[in-house]
């Protein structure tokens, strides 16, 4: 057994490039394992860099100086933010609050008919069963309250944090955008002589992420504007809230889809009941994910490194419990830089010498 692990570690490490890249790969994780908390602010800037470059780039082609552009890209996504979270965050708020205060009758509609199934359908269902389902439900509702009051309470000290994150965010972005090829110059002096498949793995990363960003950020919004206007439109009440939680269900591959459609569902039923308005919308409401599933993303994403559904949810579930909300969403890039990491490994030699 150790001569098989012996043989598997010399094929694999015995190029110096490779011990690098696990080196560097050791201690990038240790530093986020440690100090992530500390560093989020400017992996949000730099998640907001990424986002903002392009813009900055075909402008710097028309002959405008970087500083100029990205002084007025800046300016431009701080004032469309500001409008944004005036205009629709009260609405949405507003919706959540009243979709909350009619949980209760909702919740007491859900009961009576599951009540009635053991009458529809003896054979099947026994009252026994059903009760002993909503009293389990029951409880873990109470929990649930208790759990986001505690939470709420909790994050009125984080009001200070995000005044922090309003004034330290938008100046890192600027120097990044701004003093792109300097920074990367520096990050780049302090990496090993020995870095081929560093540069290897980092230049292709670097195109997967900034891809994945701005492809995922048109993603929410279409979808999302799609989503509210279709609601709207059908008459549905929260049609804001249940758009913009689309939207936002689409940084989950596979499961946010399948989960924001109970909360539209719920909502149609309650409204409508199980009448021919409640399966026109859940039909519309498919055709969204359809076009989202089979146009969209593959317009979006066609430079993007494809992944077998499996390994992408694995991917969500294994970064989303490390890291919440940066984890999911970063969930399919760092499943690409797996995936590189392991091609770069693959058989260091073969790549030294076509190298």
């Amino acid at each position: 057994m150790l001569n098989v692990f012996e043989r598997w570690y010399k094929r694999k490490f015995s190029d110096p490039d490779s011990m690098m890249l696990l080196l560097l790969l050791l201690i990038s994780s240790l530093l986020l394992a440690v100090w992530g908390g500390i560093l989020m602010p400017v992996i949000v800037a730099a998640v907001i860099a990424y986002l903002l470059d392009w813009p900055v780039v075909q402008l710097c082609r028309l002959g405008l100086s970087r500083g100029y552009t990205t002084v007025l890209v800046l300016f431009g996504f701080i004032s469309l933010s500001i409008l944004t979270f005036v205009g629709l965050v009260p609405v949405v708020v507003q919706q959540s609050i009243n979709l909350i205060k009619e949980m209760p009758q909702i919740w007491e509609k859900g009961q009576v008919w599951l009540l009635e199934l053991p009458e529809t359908y003896p054979d099947l269902v026994q009252l026994t069963q059903i009760q002993d389902v909503l009293d389990s439900i029951n409880q873990r509702v109470v929990v649930l309250v208790e759990q986001l009051l505690s939470a709420s309470f909790s994050s009125l000290g984080g009001v200070g944090a995000l005044l922090i994150y309003m004034i330290l965010v938008p100046l890192m972005v600027f120097f990044m955008v701004k003093d792109k090829e300097m920074l990367v110059s520096n990050i780049s002096s302090l990496l090993p002589s020995e870095r081929r498949l560093i540069k290897q793995v980092g230049s292709e990363m670097n195109i997967q992420i900034a891809n994945y960003i701005r492809g995922k950020v048109i993603e929410i919004v279409i979808i999302g504007t799609v989503s509210a206007v279709t609601f709207a439109f059908m008459d549905l009440r929260y049609a804001l809230l249940l758009g913009v939680l689309v939207g936002f269900s689409v940084l989950i591959p596979y499961i946010g889809a399948a989960v924001v459609t109970i909360p539209v569902a719920i909502v149609a039923l309650f409204q409508w009941g199980i009448t021919p308005e409640f399966w026109y919308l859940m039909v519309a409401y498919g055709i969204i994910q359809a076009l989202d599933g089979n146009v969209l993303v593959p317009i979006l994403f066609s430079e993007a490194v494809s992944l077998h559904p499996v390994y992408i949810i694995i991917a969500v579930l294994f970064f989303g419990g490390l890291w919440g909300f940066w984890g999911v969403f970063f969930a399919i890039p760092l499943a690409t830089l797996v995936k590189a990491v392991a091609n770069a490994w693959a058989s260091p030699k073969e790549l030294e010498t076509e190298i």
